[in-house]
């Protein structure tokens, strides 16, 4: 059976819960912010776009001033091509003839980006790219610390180069390198010190490869957890960082990050008040992730997210939100947004609250 979408214009209140809402204004800040703060620094912003799934999103940051996007799989970068948007960077390992037949498909539409940390990788690539009669632009990615892709810096992401370099059908672009592992540090001397420390291994390896005759016009990094620190570390041409057009609870108190305002909630509705202390809401696990940080009720420090099961959400009430009322509408900050957005077919964008646009998350589900 069809879902019936609510008619454009209409007010918040008249939209059924749970659903996914965003603050066209607020996430429109938070994009013209983190645009400008790369464009000040003269890096180029290639946002991931896992964080909200939409090419009518990725069409706004490019409108916005980024050089294109970061997808997270083969399959998001699909969606973002048949939508004409380019300059796609696929941030994973590509392996299996299914995917290097799509692949090629896909050079055949667009110029884009791929990343490697091993031999075996880039020769199926060259492969099938020469069969082709195509050349594909390659990273070589480099594990900075968080020991789960990529090659060492130095020496190996060095030999892994020249390899690269000697395929036909391969063209070395550069190096990349994620600095995931640094995002929660609590103080921020050290998380300043330790990501300036691990960016600069990559830096370091761009300068081997350059003094060892290779070209590396891309060093690419970064995330919105440790956006203020990459934008700053010199010899990176570009960064990732996508989570911070919405911003969410694990970016503000899980990763300190002071910039940025809340742009993505779901509107969820109280439905039951079994204690004077608790209430439960229309959306649970089901509708947002709180496994990586808690959620958040926004404008209400005396409600707490306190548990989640598939289909409902149980609020631990303080003295002075006692009086909440079965049928009140709460708009909740997921704990993660990446895989908060996941979870929903659609993303609701208001100007205050009128409903000003719906978008389809086309690339949710592509994991392929």
């Amino acid at each position: 059976m069809a879902i019936s979408l609510p008619s454009l214009g209409c007010d918040k209140n008249e939209i059924d819960t749970p659903i996914l809402c965003v603050d066209l204004d607020v996430m429109e800040a938070n994009i013209l912010a983190m645009s400008e703060q790369c464009r000040r620094h003269s890096l180029g912003w290639r946002p991931h776009i896992k964080c909200h799934k939409s090419p009518l999103i990725a069409r706004k940051l490019l409108d916005a001033g980024a050089m294109g996007v970061t997808c997270a799989k083969l399959g998001e970068a699909e969606v973002m091509s048949a939508a004409g948007i380019g300059e796609l960077l696929v941030a994973n390992m590509i392996v299996g003839p299914k995917k290097l037949a799509r692949l090629v498909d896909l050079r055949r539409q667009t110029d884009l980006l791929v990343c490697v940390d091993h031999p075996v990788q880039a020769e199926a690539f060259d492969a099938v790219m020469r069969a082709a009669g195509l050349k594909l632009r390659v990273l070589v990615e480099v594990d900075l610390g968080m020991n789960r892709v990529g090659v060492a810096p130095g020496d190996a992401a060095l030999r892994l180069a020249r390899a690269v370099d000697q395929l036909p059908g391969l063209q070395l672009a550069g190096v990349m390198g994620y600095e995931g592992h640094l995002l929660m540090l609590s103080d921020p001397q050290e998380k300043e010190s330790r990501i300036r420390e691990t960016l600069g291994w990559l830096v370091e390896t761009k300068e081997l490869l350059l003094r060892s005759g290779l070209p590396c016009p891309v060093v690419s990094c970064g995330g919105t957890g440790s956006f203020a620190q990459a934008v700053r570390q010199p010899g990176i041409t570009e960064l990732q960082a996508g989570g911070g057009i919405f911003m969410d609870a694990f970016y503000r108190e899980g990763c300190h990050v002071d910039q940025g305002n809340f742009a993505l909630t779901v509107l969820a509705t109280v439905v039951s008040r079994p204690t004077a202390e608790r209430a439960v809401i229309d959306a649970g696990r089901k509708t947002m992730n709180v496994d990586v940080h808690p959620a958040l009720v926004a404008g209400r420090n005396d409600i707490l997210v306190e548990s989640l099961s598939a289909e409902h959400g149980s609020l631990r009430l303080a003295p002075s939100a006692r009086d909440l009322p079965i049928g009140h509408r709460l708009e909740i900050v997921p704990g993660y947004s990446d895989l908060t957005c996941v979870l929903h077919d659609h993303m609701y964008g208001f100007r205050g609250n009128r409903l000003e646009v719906i978008w389809p998350l086309e690339a949710r589900g592509r994991l392929q």
